[in-house]
């Protein structure tokens, strides 16, 4: 007699639930498992913001462009999906922020915006010398509170002042998450900083003792190795190559569960085509507000209602390179709040992005849509890319319009990590573990919204699931 196999349900297909479904498939075909896993995603199609367009010889990112070398989940990951010949470097070169109507070359020595070189701080133009003088207290203040989150606002602006944070700090911050500093959790984003702040006092002190030692015979940044890593097939062909691996009979696409119910030590989970799917244990690998819906029979999910996620698009465009008159020697800028900007940050797609472009053709990638400023993702098409060109011609100077544009809308597509992210997330886990065993959560709403943040969210669901079913690894 066969012995009966339990169901692992997987919902949401994006990169967290391919990483969850491919790693779990791994183990069961290598130990020989009775489990049985099924993939349940809303849409038709696999990969969730990985979508990349191949055009006339572009290759455009939809969504995120590359994920940070240093976290090395996907490059293993990566590896095992047979896609690490297709990893490359981004090229390095200058980076600006544009503060009222003038771009300003990044600091040299600043990590996030925090100077750790004290030469390029005082030279720059983005401060005025009362603002400098500001974020030179930092030397002398008291470090904050113990383990008590604030926002990210607030540290920043405690230790270096207004005008730092403003033209240099928030652009960069916002840009990762499209978030409102002054309402987004320190510990959930950047905890490393509170932990440098407590350690050395001073924040530019102990960024300075912590900043990586520069190589003696320093190579230019042409040839430098950059931070990112991309796939130059995109990074759709990511996700494809792990969907590839999976066992299709375990894939349900075009299917969106409704609501999950716990009956006995199961779940039941009802689909929209009006049937039931019998599970020992969900993973849920969806954003919050859509996991609250599933759960809504269970109060501890409701704290997921008032918890904001901000719309963005993303607008590429494509040019000769004869349209760009006056070329700026970098990869691209973030836009400072202090100025009448509707774009967020642009990139110089095609010099960051070698493989992006074609030869005698030039790529830009503009961002629009920030907390509190998102009725733009709702416009036109049109109306989208005009406001992108007009904001663009203040900066460079653009002579054509473009051979084509590429507009990307993400609703509701960036969870924001507000103050008390940690403790709440803690608190909705517990009672998970006590009320609902046997369900776990994985995706950017929960513990980090990069891309190898997301696998390794993946990960620990399938270590979660494996302790829950008794199966050792």
């Amino acid at each position: 007699m066969t012995e009966e196999k339990q169901v692992v349900a997987i919902i949401g297909g994006g990169i967290a639930g391919l990483t969850a479904a491919f790693y779990l498939q791994k183990l069961i075909i290598e130990k020989k498992l009775p489990i049985e896993i099924k993939l349940i995603e809303a849409s038709h199609r696999l990969g969730g913001k990985m979508q990349t367009v191949m055009k006339d010889g572009f290759t455009i990112e939809r969504g995120p462009d590359s994920f940070l070398a240093r976290k090395t989940s996907m490059i293993k990951l990566a590896k095992e999906v047979g896609m690490e010949d297709q990893l490359v470097s981004n090229s390095t070169g200058k980076s600006y922020v544009l503060v009222k109507d003038k771009l300003y070359s990044m600091p040299g020595g600043s990590i996030m915006g925090i100077p750790t070189e004290i030469g390029p701080f005082i030279t720059t133009g983005l401060f005025s010398i009362p603002g400098k003088i500001r974020a030179a207290a930092d030397f002398v203040l008291p470090k904050s509170a113990g383990n008590v989150d604030q926002s990210l606002g607030e540290f920043f602006r405690r230790r270096l002042g207004n005008e730092v944070v403003e033209n240099l700090i928030e652009p960069l911050l916002s840009g990762i998450y499209a978030g409102d500093i002054d309402k987004m959790s320190l510990m959930s984003t950047f905890p490393q900083f509170y932990q440098v702040e407590q350690k050395y006092r001073s924040l530019i002190l102990g960024m300075k003792k912590n900043a990586p030692a520069k190589p003696k015979n320093e190579e230019p940044a042409e040839k430098k190795k950059g931070a990112f890593l991309t796939f130059k097939s995109g990074l759709q062909s990511f996700a494809e190559a792990i969907e590839g691996k999976l066992d299709p009979k375990s894939v349900l696409k075009g299917h969106r569960v409704g609501k999950i119910t716990k009956t006995n030590k199961q779940y039941e989970l009802n689909l929209n085509n009006g049937e039931t799917l019998i599970a020992d244990c969900v993973v849920a690998a969806t954003p919050h507000k859509i996991t609250q819906t599933m759960f809504s029979d269970y109060w501890f999910f409701d704290p997921f209602k008032s918890v904001p996620s901000t719309s963005v698009a993303t607008v590429a465009l494509a040019f000769p390179e004869e349209a760009i008159k006056t070329d700026i020697d970098g990869t691209g800028f973030v836009v400072s709040r202090n100025g009448d900007y509707s774009i967020t940050a642009c990139t110089w797609t095609h010099k960051k992005w070698a493989h992006s472009t074609p030869k005698g053709k030039v790529l830009l990638r503009c961002y629009v849509g920030r907390a509190g400023d998102e009725t733009i993702v709702d416009l036109s098409d049109d109306r989208i890319i005009n406001i992108v060109l007009d904001d663009l011609r203040r900066t460079m100077d653009i002579g054509m319009q473009p051979e084509f544009a590429v507009v990307s809308r993400w609703k509701d597509s960036m969870p924001q990590y507000t103050v008390g992210h940690k403790q709440r997330l803690e608190t909705i886990n517990s009672n998970i573990k006590s009320e609902l065993p046997g369900v776990f959560l994985a995706s950017a709403s929960f513990g980090g919204v990069g891309l190898p943040d997301c696998i390794d969210q993946g990960v620990e669901a399938v270590k979660g699931v494996l302790n829950y079913l008794n199966v050792k690894e």
